[in-house]
């Protein structure tokens, strides 16, 4: 889901938003010329202390409430599990704020169902792990075997399962049925074989979550089972274990819908509607804190009373990253996936784990395979600052470590000297963009607003201002030839490197920066200077005309008056193209469905400003032609070329594309 990365990541809507505000931050920073900031020094590690019920409630308690009224959050449920049994259940804040004047309802872990978001994806690989040791689904065959409806590929290569549930599949991102809201209904098949996302990079060397490609999975075990997506979750994973109190359905069953905890985009507003995934494997699993608990003992092969979703070789397969080297080149020497988990090592202890996101709840869950312990926390609120939960998912994981997991060898990470650390920060310094993006439709454009600027420091280190993972501000430190540590975190980039140049730094398991085109850095400004242009151009010709009359000077000559009104309207098109693409571009962020007619419309708009260049040719002949002043002649020069920079940028970011998907 959008996570967030997403599912570890904040929705995309809210990431387009970052986008322009760190962009507005790193230029007023520059302008102002302000300091290089500094890196944090390491905190102390506290105390250990033992997981324990009384430990674990004792920070709960002391966490969580203050955690949910600074960041203005309805209400939180949490599970957590050590030992091969539940340590504790708690519910915190509201599942129903009573904001409509109900009476307010105290979440509760055991009555209140949240939805899960992205954390829906460990569900669907353990179905198709389920299928592969029977011996129905094989991790390396091509998926064509498992279909009934052909992909588009961009590549010769095999496309499988393991790329699927790694995200190296290589789609680019769609957000048309993503999301719904209150009755809309999805058709699985539908949604996948209808115009699906364009195949961006080979598959199994870069990086890149996509929900459709988890569908996709999710849909094989729809095929090889022979039972819909839904049915065969519950009888092959929430029954067997007694989580009898979640579904992946949408809309929920009456008797589970009744306990849903209301979403809230803000604590203090009002309570949003039922959020239906328009691929559901990827997404829509609506569960309990106390039924999670089942899934972690479960996963960590601790349910002793029932027979056991995987056998423990599997279970080791699927915790296992599942590429190397020999196609992901140094993205291996970093956090990688493994068969539907995040590698989220921390404390030199092995964890795994999965976040996930809708647009109102916030999710994470956390399982220490080694050690016999797992942790979930959901919120059911954005909050004010659309990038608090995914802080709070960090600190909670991190706070949790280092309580009651912290390190055991204190000699450190490897260290880089610092002459060569400050030569590789320099190399890596730039502007960078989200393999997870768009390529082959007018969604293109939302690239240029997601650059992720790298600095280096004095001291070599790099500096995030806008991190991608976290949405804060980040440091890393060299520690191995391709590996940077987050400074006093844990969490890695691994930098590709082919001659000389940087090609992409993986971070967070399932994401890749990539270098930005000069292009398309430049694009944005480009952009608001052309359409500045244009607009002074159109306001100067009603001011030139009533200078001239007040003036009483003559008018321009009459061969180039149809010129000058078909330039007009050009730029009159031409600015209110751009108008509509913006606020396309939000409602589609925002998951709102734009009308085919409406982005058509606003292409012919594009058209005929781009026609405008033509009279504008013809004008500038005529001006020279009749001695016009060099004024007048360099203003529709400089027309002219706004035209043609806002349609080199139409181009370069498919918004005349005949294909208006998203």
């Amino acid at each position: 889901m959008p996570s967030n990365h997403t599912t570890r990541r904040a929705p995309i809507a809210v990431r387009v938003a970052a986008g322009i505000g760190a962009a507005a931050v790193l230029a007023v920073t520059a302008a102002c010329g302000g300091a290089a900031p500094e890196a944090p020094e390491p905190e102390p590690a506290p105390d250990p202390e033992a997981l324990t019920a009384d430990n674990v409630d004792a920070w709960l308690e002391q966490t969580l409430p203050d955690m949910l009224e600074r960041n203005g959050i309805a209400g939180a449920t949490v599970a957590v599990v050590g030992d091969g049994e539940v340590l504790t259940t708690r519910g915190f804040g509201h599942a129903d704020t009573g904001e409509d004047g109900s009476e307010p309802v105290e979440t509760d872990p055991a009555e209140h169902l949240f939805r899960a978001g992205s954390v829906s994806k460990v569900f669907t690989a353990t179905a198709v792990l389920q299928l592969v040791e029977q011996g129905e689904l094989d991790l390396d065959a091509d998926v064509s075997e498992y279909l009934d409806f052909e992909i588009e590929r961009g590549f010769d290569d095999d496309l499988t399962l393991r790329h699927l549930l790694t995200h190296t599949a290589g789609f680019e991102e769609r957000l048309r049925n993503l999301i719904g809201f209150g009755d809309d209904t999805f058709d699985l098949r539908e949604v996948l074989a209808e115009d699906p996302p364009e195949q961006t990079y080979r598959p199994g060397t870069t990086p890149s979550y996509s929900n459709y490609g988890n569908a996709l999975a999710g849909y094989i075990v729809q095929r090889a089972s022979g039972e819909p997506f839904e049915d065969y979750i519950d009888r092959h994973i929430l029954q067997p274990l007694g989580m009898d109190s979640s579904s992946f359905r949408q809309p929920l069953p009456g008797s589970l819908a009744d306990r849903l905890s209301n979403g809230y985009m803000d604590g203090d507003g009002p309570a949003g509607r039922f959020e239906v995934v328009g691929t559901p494997p990827a997404g829509s699993l609506s569960t309990t804190a106390d039924d999670m608990t089942r899934f972690m003992l479960a996963q960590l092969g601790a349910a002793d009373d029932q027979d056991p979703l995987l056998s423990d070789a599997t279970r080791e397969l699927m915790f296992a990253p599942a590429l190397d080297e020999d196609t992901l080149g140094a993205f291996a020497e970093g956090d990688r996936m493994t068969l539907g988990w995040f590698e989220e090592d921390r404390n030199g202890h092995r964890v795994r784990g999965h976040g996930g996101d809708t647009t109102m709840f916030h999710s994470h869950l956390a399982l220490y395979p080694d050690d016999g312990a797992g942790f979930f926390v959901s919120f059911n609120s954005t909050g004010p600052d659309p990038t608090a939960t995914v802080e709070m998912r960090y600190a909670l994981a991190d706070d949790f470590a280092d309580r009651f997991f912290p390190a055991e060898d204190e000699s450190g990470t490897e260290t880089v000297d610092q002459a060569s650390m400050q030569e590789n920060a320099e190399l890596i310094e730039g502007a960078y963009v989200p393999s997870r993006g768009y390529h082959s439709t007018f969604m293109a454009s939302v690239g240029a607003l997601q650059a992720i600027e790298i600095t280096a420091l004095d001291d070599g280190r790099l500096h995030l201002p806008a991190d991608p993972g976290t949405g804060g501000s980040t440091f890393f430190e060299q520690v191995g030839a391709n590996v940077w540590q987050e400074v006093d975190g844990h969490r890695t980039l691994a930098v590709q490197i082919e001659d000389g140049e940087v090609v992409g730094i993986g971070h967070d398991s399932a994401f890749t920066m990539l270098p930005m085109e000069t292009e398309r850095q430049i694009a944005v400004p480009m952009l608001i200077g052309g359409a500045a242009v244009l607009l002074l151009a159109i306001l100067a010709w009603p001011t030139g005309a009533i200078w001239r009359k007040l003036r009483k000077r003559p008018s321009p000559e009459r061969r180039t008056r149809t010129a000058r009104g078909l330039v007009r309207v050009g730029a009159a098109c031409t600015l209110l193209a751009l108008v509509g693409w913006a606020a396309i571009i939000v409602a589609v962020t925002g998951l709102a469905d734009v009308p085919a007619t409406a982005i058509r419309a606003v292409q012919a708009l594009q058209v005929i400003g781009a026609l405008g260049m033509v009279p504008a040719v013809f004008k500038i002949v005529g001006e020279i032609r009749a001695g016009s002043g060099w004024k007048t002649v360099t203003g529709t020069v400089l027309t002219l070329l706004a035209l043609s920079v806002v349609l080199n940028v139409a181009i370069e970011f498919q918004l005349l594309n005949p294909d208006v998907t998203y």
